[in-house]
Order: C-alpha cells, then sequence, then structure tokens
C-alpha cells in the first residue's frame, strides 16, 4: 500500500507545472491526497531524490517512443518493398503477355520458334520500315541465345526491345562508319605527307644528270691528293699521257682559285645540306668531304715520322717515302674510281671503311623528319628544332 501510494505522489509531481517548487508544502497544492499519503510524502527525501526519479521516468519515456518510431519505419519500408516486388512482378507479367503475343504472331508456320525470315517480315511489319538482312541477323545473334539460329519462346522479347537493340545498331554503325572515314582520312594524310617528305627530301631515283652531277664532288679530294701522285706524274713518259694532262689542267684551275680548297669544303658543305638535290648528290658531296679530310692523315704520319726519324739521327731511305706516296695516290685514285663506276649506275658507293658509315649517319632521312605539316600547295613544311624542342618539353608536362 506505501508504494502504491508513492507512485501515485510521483507521477502527480510529474503532471504539475515545473513552476511549482519542489519545496512547496503539500498543503499549497490542489492535489487531493489521504493523511496516510501525506505522511509517506513528508517522509521522502529532497528534492534531489525527486528530480532523479523524475528524469527517469523522462528517459523511459522517450526510449518508448523511438522504438515505436522505429518499428512503424521498419513496416513502412517492408510494405514498400512488398509493392515494388508487387509492381515489379506486375511489369514483368505484362511484358512476358506482350512477348508472348508478339511470338504468335511472328510464328507465321506455328512450328514453336521463330526463323530468321519471320523475324525479318514480322519487324519490317511492325515498325513499318524495311530492314537490312544484315540487321536481321545481328538481332538474331544477340537473342537467339541458344545459338540454333531461331528465336523460342523464353528468348524472344517485345518488339520495343527489338526497336531499340535495332536503334543501338544503328547507332553503333555510325560510329563505326565515322571511325572509317576518319581513319580513312588519316591514311591518306598521311600517305600525302610522306609523298611531301620523300619530295623534300628528294630521295627519288637519280636522273642521268643527278647521276653525273654525283661524281663531280669527288674532284675535290683528287685536286688535293696530287700531291702523293707527284713521282709518277713526273716521270719522263708521263706527259704523253691524256689523263696527265687532263689532270694538270684541272689542278692548274684548282689552284687559281684563292683559298681553293675552303671554298670547295664550304661549298660542299653547304650544297649537301639542300635537301632539294637528289640524295645521290648529296651524298657523295658529303663522302667526298670525309676522303679529303682523310687524305690529312697520311701526310701527318709522314710529317711525325720524318720528325722521329731526324730526332733518333736515323736516315729513311728516298724510296721508302717514294713507294709510301705512290701507294697513297693509287688507294686515291681505286677509291674515287670505285665512288664514281657505282654513281654512274645510280648506286651509293657505301662500301668504303669507316668513311662510308660516318657519310650514312649524317644524312637525313624520312623518319627524321617526324612533326612536319603540308602547306596549302602540299608541299613539306619541316619543323624547326626549337619549335619540336617546346613540344617535346609540352609533351612532357602533360605527363
Amino acid at each position: 500500500m506505501h508504494n502504491i501510494i508513492f507512485k501515485a505522489t510521483a507521477i502527480a509531481i510529474i503532471g504539475t507545472s515545473s513552476s511549482i517548487d519542489a519545496f512547496t508544502p503539500i498543503a499549497q497544492t490542489n492535489i487531493p491526497i489521504t493523511r496516510a499519503a501525506a505522511n509517506t510524502f513528508q517522509s521522502l527525501p529532497s528534492s534531489n531524490y525527486h528530480h532523479q526519479h523524475s528524469t527517469q521516468l523522462y528517459g523511459a519515456a522517450d526510449d518508448d517512443a523511438q522504438d515505436n518510431e522505429i518499428e512503424r519505419l521498419k513496416r513502412q519500408a517492408a510494405k514498400l518493398r512488398a509493392e515494388a516486388a508487387s509492381l515489379e512482378a506486375d511489369k514483368a507479367k505484362q511484358l512476358a503477355e506482350a512477348a508472348e503475343k508478339a511470338f504468335n504472331k511472328f510464328d507465321v508456320n506455328s512450328d514453336g520458334e521463330v526463323s530468321l525470315s519471320e523475324l525479318k517480315m514480322g519487324l519490317e511489319k511492325e515498325l513499318k520500315t524495311e530492314i537490312s538482312e544484315k540487321r536481321v541477323t545481328e538481332l538474331m545473334k544477340i537473342f537467339d541465345t541458344s545459338g540454333d539460329g531461331a528465336l523460342q519462346l523464353d528468348e524472344f522479347v517485345t518488339v520495343d526491345r527489338f526497336r531499340n537493340q535495332l536503334e543501338a545498331l544503328a547507332r553503333e554503325e555510325k560510329r563505326l562508319a565515322a571511325e572509317a572515314e576518319q581513319e580513312k582520312k588519316r591514311q591518306e594524310q598521311e600517305v600525302l605527307l610522306a609523298e611531301a617528305k620523300l619530295e623534300f627530301l628528294n630521295e627519288k631515283e637519280p636522273t642521268m644528270s643527278d647521276k653525273a652531277l654525283s661524281v663531280l664532288p669527288y674532284l675535290f679530294p683528287l685536286m688535293d691528293g696530287l700531291q702523293y701522285g707527284r713521282f709518277l706524274l713526273s716521270s719522263d713518259d708521263a706527259g704523253a699521257n691524256p689523263f696527265v694532262v687532263i689532270l694538270a689542267v684541272l689542278y692548274s684551275l684548282y689552284r687559281s682559285i684563292p683559298f681553293s680548297g675552303f671554298v670547295a669544303f664550304f661549298a660542299l658543305n653547304i650544297l649537301s645540306g639542300n635537301p632539294s638535290i637528289n640524295r645521290l648528290v648529296r651524298y657523295n658531296m658529303q663522302q667526298a668531304i670525309y676522303l679529303d679530310i682523310a687524305l690529312f692523315f697520311p701526310s701527318l704520319l709522314i710529317g711525325l715520322g720524318g720528325l722521329i726519324s731526324s730526332g733518333a739521327g736515323l736516315t729513311v731511305p728516298p724510296g721508302v717515302g717514294e713507294v709510301f706516296s705512290d701507294v697513297m695516290f693509287g688507294t686515291l685514285l681505286l677509291t674515287l674510281a670505285y665512288c664514281a663506276v657505282s654513281s654512274f649506275l645510280g648506286k651509293e658507293p657505301d662500301s668504303i671503311p669507316l668513311i662510308s658509315q660516318a657519310v650514312k649517319d649524317r644524312m637525313p632521312t624520312v623518319d627524321m623528319l617526324e612533326g612536319g605539316t603540308l602547306d596549302n600547295e602540299g608541299r613539306f613544311i619541316p619543323k624547326m628544332p626549337e619549335r619540336r624542342e617546346e613540344d617535346d618539353k609540352s609533351d612532357e608536362d602533360k605527363k
């Protein structure tokens, strides 16, 4: 009985306004209570005790409300899932019925499957448009999961799905056609660019004039190499040789030009860098320069040999220097003869040890012209080295 009165009193306290002070005498409130209840209330602890129990009651009420809200939300979610599943089932049933209806329409001979011809005829009738055999075959491959070349009822779909797939195939064909057109244009541009590069470098087959012109640069090392032939060319019967006479005339003309050696060197070097000149001519210009440079080393060896022999107190027989010069001159004549014959045949004389390989490394090729463009007249414009370096740096920054 005491507990019941205590609980009733606590509930009454919670229900009252918060403005009532916990220390207000019970007689001042409007709550009718019995003497026993009053005595019980007076025997209760201080206001802290009432505050703690009131907080516990409020917390319990909030937890119950939150649990009820969660349960309500769970019930609503379950209801929504059930409704969504029901809608999906209804939609699937409608699609199945539509597919079965379309299947019965397409299956003209009622053999339980739709063949390629039946599919083509049915789609053209439904979509009121002509469909190519290729397009229908692609549709059959997509939906014929069994791979038997026909559509059964479980493989058949609605006309709308067929229409959507046809539209997707059409978009794909347009995309592939556009890519093929772009690839065709790119290849045509590459062909034009390659032809322009060949025209720019003039690596065509040499003409007869090119072949004849390609021999002339070798006069440069021949004139500078005549010093090695002084013993052979100064013999008594040399004057009756027309070849010697021609060499004497050419050498006189060559020496009549001031700094003829430097002029010939720079002229050949500049002209060999002109890409419009035929490759054979440019190649022989470069090789003639290298041969002329190579003639310097035997002279250097002769000079060093003379100094060493003089310092050592040795006497070199006169015949040794003459034989060495004759051998050098003969080697030079054979080398120049090989270059001349190869050039007249339209072939690069590229079999001279060390020298020919060095010339090849200096010759520009089509692969070195990467990054050039074509002008309005279809002529190749090479990319300048500075611009190429800027583009390479820009590509590295992008990476």
